[in-house]
């Protein structure tokens, strides 16, 4: 394999000529180009495999992480020895014990880079085959690239190696293709504290060099090239640049084989994969919300008609993280058909790693070319007439078995069990394992028909079992669900639905106080409780509800002044980087920023970061805020109401004449009773108040600690409007007058 890397070097006519003279003696060839320094290994003509890491979070305050990585992740590497290393962002925590402050430690940046060099020592790789990203946490409180707590730049082994550039790219090349891996750091250049720093922020530059890198052999190589690129953000959590264009522009026009990331972490769920294809028929809302991890199904037939290509698309792999869940993924390609298999070390060393390279697993490797290469193009016997696998034993392997079951009976029915046989290379790196099979016999209509399992023994007798995998051998794809908080997180596209959702919010809660007052005042419509029990219904109930709110004039201008208030100024203040003491402001359009180039305008940055901020204040605070507001109201309306009516009964009953006195006496008892014994809605909403205030505190507790403000100085408004409003609510709806 060549491995040719963008790090450009000068080197002297002499030392080329040592270097070439030492490596031609280890069976390793190292020669200048124009690209780059290019590396010639021995290995696998047709396969090549590497190793993916993300989210370690190592914290000062949890050794474990950096402890079993050291202990677990260097001894995996040394038996199955990739072509290369990812490590795809968040590479420390940068958080406090209590989880509220986010900025630099430097503490876990020695230790990361400690504990790395560990695992490369024992892994016996270079360590220039190791790459590492910035994440988000990466960036807690670095103003800017280079300043003193910028410590990615001094302690990663891309700042060490020289990788300063935003976009690195390393081709791997065999015999029979070359295989080229891009990585890029979208991480915001004017990286804020948590939680308002969130998002990957692509800049039309980044988008520029990345376009350029995926098209470097574009016009340059005869083989195939297969294009993989990892980064730190999935899709979803990546904004557009300021021209609009976005990262997945950039992956359709190049049509790459996957994007490879981390960030969400395997606590969201397993299925965190996302199929991207090009289409101009998707609506708006299909563009910014997509409900499935297939878009849309592939075509139940394939055009092949002179010109005809297959759909642009790719695959997102999101792989969880190795902050709890010790997550761990190999990810190989085989003569272009691209696999993985994710496993975790919770449980300890694992004895041996299988990895089917083919066929494909038809729910998530299944691409449109694969069905289209099967229907359109003469089919390569070598590419389809083995079933094929990698096996990473730690003890020799005994024995490697492939089972195929039919789940058409509603059973897996075993229809074929061979053994399989190691692929016959000297030169290895890893173990290849080969099977013939009839692949004809396989083709079905349905995505799922057909079950792969391989089952490894060693030596010592352990035995080693993958999952069961469907497969599709004609290139049908399997269409899957995502639970309701996998969508949430890979779904939507948040940087595209935070102002749509903002503006629809407001506009709803403007609408919700000035309609119901528009009636009141314009056409004079009342609506109160006595019509809503004569002509019960849901319009009637609401406008009733709302048009209470709007007879007590402070109540409705105090939220209409709120409202007002969230548009137009300043949320709060805060320390969002770790040097310097000056305090910038949030609102709902980001920290306002003084420009990096020195004219003292202000920038909004953080944006649509504040997402986290924005939209549980409207929706948890301020909505519920409003709604128990009007039902304290009419609350109150219904308890004036039953008091009007029960003193009208007891007037009735009195003679008005003689028991005056007593019914004078009478009335302010009565309406205490009522008050005592009838109003358990009121006490049930002013629990509920006490319940918003709580969420909202807790909410201010959180900024407070993680912007270092002065509640006072720094967050008076927006921390005390709420409560004061509702404590306002629960006072002027005390009595019936």
């Amino acid at each position: 394999m060549k491995l040719r890397t963008q790090n450009h070097r000068g080197r002297s006519t002499k030392l080329l000529l040592l270097l070439l003279a030492i490596a031609i003696l280890c069976d390793i060839c190292i020669a200048e180009s124009s690209d780059g320094d290019t590396h010639i290994k021995e290995g696998l003509d047709s396969v090549v495999w590497v190793v993916q890491l993300s989210d370690l979070h190592f914290s000062v305050h949890h050794p474990n992480r950096a402890l079993d990585f050291a202990e677990f992740v260097g001894p995996a590497l040394s038996v199955i020895n990739p072509s290369l290393v990812l490590i795809t962002g968040d590479l420390t925590d940068g958080k406090s014990k209590d989880l509220l402050t986010m900025k630099q430690n430097e503490n876990e940046w020695v230790e990361y880079r400690s504990v790395l060099d560990t695992v490369i020592g024992r892994s016996g790789l270079d360590k220039s085959l190791f790459f590492d990203l910035r994440g988000n946490h990466d960036s807690f409180g670095v103003p800017f690239v280079g300043c003193p707590s910028d410590f990615f730049s001094k302690y990663s082994i891309s700042g060490q190696l020289g990788r300063n550039g935003r976009v690195n790219s390393v081709t791997v090349e065999t015999k029979e293709r070359k295989h080229l891996f891009v990585g890029f750091d979208s991480t915001m250049s004017t990286g804020l504290r948590g939680p308002t720093n969130l998002f990957g922020h692509p800049t039309d530059q980044l988008l520029k060099d990345l376009d350029l890198k995926l098209s470097e052999w574009d016009s340059q190589s005869e083989k195939p090239v297969t294009k993989i690129s990892f980064g730190h953000f999935p899709l979803s959590f990546s904004a557009p640049s300021i021209s609009g264009r976005t990262l997945e522009d950039v992956f359709l026009k190049h049509s790459i084989s996957a994007y490879l990331c981390g960030h969400l972490h395997t606590g969201f769920g397993v299925n965190l994969k996302r199929h991207h294809q090009l289409s101009g028929h998707f609506s708006p809302l299909q563009k910014k919300i997509q409900f499935n991890i297939h878009q849309r199904s592939f075509e139940s037939t394939v055009n092949c008609s002179m010109g005809d290509t297959p759909i642009q698309d790719f695959w997102e792999w999101e792989m969880g993280d190795w902050r709890k869940s010790r997550a761990f993924r190999i990810l190989a390609i085989d003569r272009g058909h691209v696999s993985y298999v994710d496993i975790d070390f919770k449980s300890g060393t694992k004895p041996a790693i299988i990895l089917p390279t083919f066929p494909l697993d038809s729910r998530f490797m299944i691409t449109s070319s694969c069905r289209h290469n099967y229907e359109c193009k003469p089919v390569l016997p070598s590419s389809y007439e083995k079933i094929r696998a990698l096996v990473f034993s730690v003890a020799p392997v005994a024995s490697v078995v492939a089972r195929i079951y039919d789940s058409k009976s509603g059973n897996l029915d075993l229809v074929l069990e061979t053994h399989m046989i190691r692929h016959a290379d000297e030169n290895t790196t890893g173990d290849l394992y080969l099977a013939p099979w009839n692949y004809k016999a396989f083709e079905d209509a349905s995505p799922d028909r057909y079950w792969l399992q391989i089952e490894a023994n060693d030596s010592a007798g352990r035995s080693t079992l993958t999952e069961l995998r469907p497969f599709s051998i004609n290139g049908l794809s399997l269409k899957l669900s995502w639970s309701w908080k996998e969508f949430m997180v890979m779904g939507c596209q948040w940087a595209a639905l935070y102002y749509p959702i903002f503006w629809s919010a407001l506009y709803f809660f403007f609408l919700f106080l000035l309609f119901p007052k528009a009636l009141l005042v314009f056409p004079k419509k009342r609506y109160t409780y006595k019509n809503f029990i004569v002509n019960k219904g849901l319009v009637n109930g609401v406008l009733w509800l709302l048009q209470e709110l709007c007879r007590i004039n402070t109540l409705w201008f105090g939220w209409i002044a709120y409202l007002f208030y969230l548009i137009l100024s300043p949320w709060f203040m805060g320390q969002v980087f770790n040097e310097g003491e000056n305090m910038v402001y949030m609102t709902y359009m980001g920290w306002a920023i003084e420009n990096s180039n020195g004219e003292g305008k202000l920038e909004y940055v953080g944006s649509p970061d504040i997402i986290v901020v924005v939209l549980p204040h409207l929706l948890y605070v301020v909505l519920p805020a409003i709604l128990v507001t009007g039902a304290l109201t009419a609350e109150r309306a219904i308890f004036r109401e039953h008091v009007l009516a029960f003193l009208e009964k007891k007037k009735d009953d009195l003679r008005m004449d003689s028991r005056k006195t007593v019914l004078n006496d009478h009335h302010s008892s009565i309406v205490s009773n009522v008050h005592l014994c009838k109003r358990w809605i009121r006490k049930l909403l002013c629990v509920v108040c006490l319940a918003i205030c709580w969420k909202h505190f807790m909410n201010c507790r959180t900024l407070l600690k993680a912007y270092e403000m002065n509640p006072v100085l720094h967050f008076l408004g927006y921390g005390i409007s709420v409560p004061f409003l509702l404590a306002n609510a629960i006072i002027k709806t005390r009595n019936a007058g």
